[in-house]
């Protein structure tokens, strides 16, 4: 992992707890917790979903134009941090 993945990390961490207003550190968010699993994971709801997508949007200028890519981008750090390199950001 390189610095600009970790930046990211570090980026997609914090707009997570800030949108989903969570009572943690960005840091100690981990990358592959499920965000919507309440039994393993953050058990985020679908008002968090809709502040994810927005800021992804805002934040990264990434879209998720559907609920099939939100399902799929939404599931942990890692695989909103994969989309957003797939989509040609790294930092």
């Amino acid at each position: 992992m390189d610095n600009s993945d970790a930046e990211l990390r570090t980026k997609v961490k914090t707009m997570i707890v800030q949108c989903a207003r969570l009572k943690i550190q960005p840091a100690e968010l981990k990358d592959d917790w499920p965000l919507f699993d309440r039994e393993k994971g953050l058990g985020l709801d679908s008002i968090d979903v809709l502040e994810l997508v927005v800021n992804v949007e805002k934040t990264f200028g990434v879209q998720i134009p559907d609920r099939e890519t939100g399902q799929k981008v939404l599931q942990s750090v890692n695989t909103i941090v994969e989309h957003l390199k797939a989509s040609g950001k790294s930092s």
